[in-house]
This record gives C-alpha cells, structure tokens and sequence, in this order.
C-alpha cells in the first residue's frame, strides 16, 4: 500500500488575505516539525506578465473585456490538478516559481513577472501546502479539488476584500485608482463562476466581516483592522469539531448556525491554529478519510 502524502489547499482571490493564513500555517509546521512544500497558485498561471499584457489587449479586441487571471483560460488547472494528484500518490509532483519582483528574480537571473523552469520536487516533504485562486477549482474535464485533503477558503465579505486589494495594489504595486476599478470590473464574472463556487467545496471557510461603515470601498482610507472586524467560521461537517472547547478558548466567540463559529477578529490566528492543528496532525497520522 503506497503512503499517502497530504495535500492541503488554502483558497482565496486577490486581496483575500490568504497569505496571512498562509503564515499561520507555516507556524503550525515549524512548531509541529512538518516539512511542507510551500506552493504558490500564481506559478500556474499561464501567462507571464507581459505574455499576459498581450493576452488581454487581444482578448479585448475580439470583444472580450472580462478575461482574467480568475478563469480558467488564463491558468495551467490541468497542470495544478496534475501536482495535487502526484504529490498525493509519490510525494513529488512538477512546479515552478512566478517571480513576483526584482527581489524574487535576481537569484535566478531572469526578470520579475517570469516563471522558472518546470522541475520536479524533491522527495522526502511530508505535505504539499497550495495558496491561490484555484485550490478548489472545478471545469470541464478537471477537478482539483478531489485531491486536496483538506481544503480552506479565505472569503472577507466582497467590500472589504476589495478594501484590501486597492490598498494592496496602490502601496505595493503603484496603480492608479482607475486601473484597480478596471481590474475588478474585468474579473467580476469570472468571479462569480469560477472563484465563489469553490467556496462550496471547502472543509472550511473564514469570512472576515468589518463593523466598520466600508459602503463605499474605493474611497476607504484605511483597512478595517482585526479589532474592528469579526470573522465568521463555517464547517462542512460540523460534527467532528468540538465546539464548546472552541467556545471556551475564543473568549466573547459565540454560535450563529449549528455549523459556524463566530470570533473577534484578533482573534482569527488563534481559531486556526486551534482548528488546524489536530486536522494537520491527524493528515500526518494517514488519516485515510479525505477532508473536503
């Protein structure tokens, strides 16, 4: 019988949040002495970034003005469901880097908005950690989703996820007000069809929510901070989560359904890591029942 090779997907769009999620997890790793390969969803996308350029100003020629990064035409998901497969029956599986910046790119001496070469795990991780758009993708002839044993969705209420990517991209990236507006404008429907419905696929999600006015998000000068936010927790199978243990360490958390938790928002680092420790422990135990 082959050892099973956990697979866990963190899920989310642009201005999600999932890399704060993301360093949670790696904290759960170094403290629980996991060796987990650490895989970003933006290094399946099918373009680079001028490839991309092009890809988009064609796109919009033809008529065309909703192709994004979200869909499934700009990304390798065959590629992706390819990695989760593999990794989950040998533990190696292909990958490459996106190179984000002049950072990133320098040690490879190669430009920022290029991919590495493709190239082969080495053996001998114990998990396959994804975080991106597509962890729990499903089209036409591809299910990644099936692979993953466990997955998670990191899913602010839409105004304040759009908050977070217009401060996001404004600071960090230099765009102008209209080019983020045009962005989200651009990606709506694949939104809707290809990023929300894998919200129902996932074993968990976490839903931030501002208690803070963000009516209009293109005008909000600063980011709703955690003390200013609750985070809504919901599971697909309620029945194995001991929720009066969750309630008694989360002070001031409380039930909304007989399948969500609700936790202050400074709170939220804490949640997961009480949530996911015994699930990850549990994957490391080959545990055979899937999480999804």
């Amino acid at each position: 019988m082959s050892v099973k090779h956990p697979v866990v997907a963190i899920t989310g769009s642009s201005g999600a949040g999932t890399t704060s999620v993301t360093r949670t997890f790696q904290e759960i790793f170094r403290r629980e002495g996991i060796n987990a390969v650490i895989v970003e969803g933006d290094s399946f996308h099918r373009f680079d970034r001028n490839e991309m350029k092009l890809a988009m100003t064609e796109a919009e020629q033809n008529g065309n003005r909703e192709f994004s990064h979200f869909g499934p035409e700009a990304n390798l998901l065959a590629e992706l469901e390819a990695l989760f497969r593999d990794y989950g029956e040998t533990g190696v599986g292909m990958v490459r880097k996106y190179l984000h910046n002049d950072g990133e790119a320098k040690p490879y001496g190669q430009p920022a908005g290029t991919f590495t070469p493709w190239e082969e795990l080495p053996p001998g991780s114990d998990l396959l950690f994804y975080e991106g758009l597509h962890g729990a993708a499903t089209t036409v002839g591809i299910d990644v989703a099936q692979h993953a044993d466990l997955l998670v969705g990191v899913v602010p209420i839409v105004n304040l996820e759009w908050i977070q990517k217009v401060h996001r991209d404004k600071n960090e990236r230099g765009y102008s007000s209209e080019a983020i507006i045009d962005t989200i404008l651009r990606r709506m429907p694949d939104y809707v069809n290809h990023i929300c419905p894998q919200f129902s696929r996932t074993y968990v999600n976490f839903q931030r929510v501002p208690t803070v006015d963000t009516s209009n998000p293109f005008t909000a000068r600063t980011i709703p901070t955690a003390d200013e936010s609750f985070v809504v927790i919901r599971f697909a199978d309620p029945k194995v989560i001991d929720f009066p243990y969750l309630l008694s360490m989360l002070h001031d958390s409380f039930m909304s359904r007989p399948n969500c938790i609700v936790v202050p928002g400074g709170k939220m680092d804490l949640a997961m890591q009480l949530i996911f420790t015994p699930l990850i422990l549990r994957l490391m135990d080959k545990r055979p029942k899937r999480l999804r």
